[in-house]
């Protein structure tokens, strides 16, 4: 008959071990997420200043943290940008759906957006560019705004209050166009005396057919 086997013994980590791991991870947790909001944050405002173009050093002094803390969140700028202007367009498209959906009267919505969208441009440059270059930052933010001009224009459409054959096509290059326009005049009585001719040419009274 065999001998039988010592019983294993092998210790269980104590109380005090488990709450030390435990509580010297969690800060370095905090920390990481601190920092990188903190990048995050500096980066929305520097490049609704600066533009896209800005040197990461700004961004990196700004959010109070080392180029290799801010490279180890972000990899590159555009990882960043992306991020910050996906953040700022979805905020912006947001607001404009809001203030819409407010405004029984269609006309007033659609010219609200014109003028949610110019005063945007004059402070977020970046987040702007893209909106005049690509449409947006990304596919989706693209695509969501598209479908929200096409719903103010066909609100317009339906009340008679658009002139005839303006498409979605038109009002999106129109507000690209006087985005454009903000960075251009610079003074904010001057874009919006432009907006106001702009829009003007887009009401129902103007009957005669557009150059197809």
């Amino acid at each position: 008959m065999s001998e039988p086997r010592a019983a294993e013994t092998t210790a269980a980590p104590s109380t005090a071990t488990t709450v030390g791991a435990s509580t010297a991870t969690r800060p370095r947790r905090a920390d990481a997420e601190r920092n990188r909001a903190a990048i995050i944050a500096a980066a929305t405002a520097v490049f609704a200043e600066h533009g896209a173009d800005v040197d990461v050093r700004e961004i990196a002094r700004r959010s109070g943290v080392g180029m290799g803390t801010l490279y180890r969140h972000f990899p590159s700028k555009e990882d960043l940008l992306r991020l910050s202007l996906e953040q700022e367009f979805t905020a912006w498209l947001t607001q404009a759906h809001e203030r819409a959906a407010a405004t029984p009267d269609p006309w007033q919505a659609l010219s609200g957006f014109f003028e949610q969208a110019l005063t945007t441009q004059a402070h977020n440059r970046a987040l702007m560019d893209s909106y005049i270059q690509t449409g947006g930052p990304t596919e989706s933010c693209v695509h969501k705004c598209r479908v929200f001009i096409d719903q103010l224009r066909e609100r317009c459409e339906q009340a008679g209050v658009i002139r005839p054959g303006v498409s979605t096509e038109d009002l999106l290059a129109l507000s690209g166009s006087l985005c454009n326009t903000v960075q251009i005049v610079g003074d904010e009585h001057r874009w919006r005396r432009l907006m106001t001719i702009s829009l003007d040419g887009l009401s129902s009274r103007h009957l005669e057919p557009l150059p197809s």
